[in-house]
């Protein structure tokens, strides 16, 4: 295996069939504590709404929740789809974040809405279309509230107390190429999103590093890739379990989202040829398999994307599957860094706090 770079988790709080949001909350804690264990340098939580088989709905208040319950992790947010919320109001929750958990707050930020247009609407509070050439105004009104000096003479300013002072690192996410130039642009870490749009990635990579501009937040470019990666005893159990995530997907293109399926019911669901395809299609950019299997699949996306960090994504009925998975993973890193002198995560290799 190549050289480790830095092991992190994304994190979506998966519901699962015959059980509640409320277990899945409580299963992101656990898993936190247990990846913490395994070496895991990050540990971010996504945004989506009206999703009843994704129970992160805000990281802000769950990125609080990990960030209690763990004490190395670095613990952040990926994302806050930024086009939902006013920025003063993330500047205040991050804020806040920072000066309870300081030095272990990251602040991803997505300029997608992460839900559909009504539910994006609502949360808005305006009926008004999203727009791309928004989001760079948004970004510079969040990050001024950050720079903002509280204790300059009164002059009408509005104050995100307790943001000033308190700036957690930013990251740019995108699945896109806007991003990618954006983030490079701002001299900004980039995540770039290879579980959901792998025919981006190269292109996304490509533009990132092209467009980066040195800035005094980083000298040069840093990305992170976030996979989907299912890993288990052998290949066929690996397929096995990673089915249910990839029926999950099927049915949120159908328009009918649902929780997390049993690997049973997926295995027994009648699939037409037409959704066949549709699921060829959503998992040729996935790492599923056996400890051999998953070490090739990650070395191959590393060495054609030359990331700086690897964020892995599991999604499993089960969640002691889940966490074997995640040792499964830590353990080919363990094996890696011990050849190569560094710590399980990669942290002497790259470092973007």
């Amino acid at each position: 295996m190549s050289p480790p770079v830095p092991l992190s988790v994304l994190d979506l709080a998966p519901v699962v069939s015959g059980s509640t949001s409320s277990q899945a909350l409580r299963n992101t804690l656990d898993l936190a504590k247990h990846v913490e264990r395994l070496g895991y340098t990050r540990f971010w939580l996504a945004e989506h709404h009206s999703m009843p088989g994704i129970a992160s709905s805000a990281p802000a208040v769950l990125v609080g929740a990990v960030a209690a319950a763990t004490s190395t992790l670095r613990v952040g947010s990926g994302g806050v789809m930024l086009p939902n919320h006013p920025p003063l109001v993330v500047a205040e929750q991050f804020g806040m974040l920072e000066g309870l958990y300081p030095g272990r707050i990251d602040l991803g930020l997505g300029r997608a809405p992460g839900t559909d247009p009504r539910t994006a609407a609502a949360l808005r509070r305006s009926a008004a279309p999203l727009s791309a050439d928004d989001f760079p105004q948004q970004l510079g009104e969040l990050l001024a509230y950050f720079a903002d000096d509280p204790d300059a003479p009164e002059d009408g300013t509005i104050h995100a107390v307790p943001a000033a002072g308190n700036q957690p690192p930013v990251w740019l996410l995108g699945s896109s190429l806007y991003s990618a130039q954006l983030a490079g642009l701002l001299g900004l870490p980039f995540a770039f999103a290879h579980h959901f749009s792998s025919e981006n990635t190269l292109p996304a990579a490509r533009a990132y590093r092209s467009s980066f501009r040195p800035s005094s937040t980083l000298k040069e470019p840093y990305l992170l890739i976030a996979a989907g990666v299912w890993a288990a005893e052998d290949d066929e159990r690996a397929r096995y379990l990673a089915a249910p995530s990839a029926l999950q997907f099927l049915r949120l293109r159908q328009g009918k989202p649902i929780k997390l399926p049993t690997p049973e019911d997926a295995a027994a669901y009648p699939f037409s040829e037409m959704e066949r395809l549709i699921m060829a299609d959503r998992v040729k950019g996935q790492i599923v398999g056996g400890p051999d299997t998953v070490r090739q699949g990650i070395d191959e996306l590393l060495a054609a994307t030359g990331a700086n960090e690897l964020m892995i994504t599991t999604s499993m009925h089960d969640l002691a599957d889940r966490m074997r998975s995640y040792e499964l993973v830590a353990g080919l890193w363990s094996t890696a860094a011990s050849a190569q002198g560094v710590d399980a995560a990669g942290r002497s290799a790259h470092s973007c706090s």
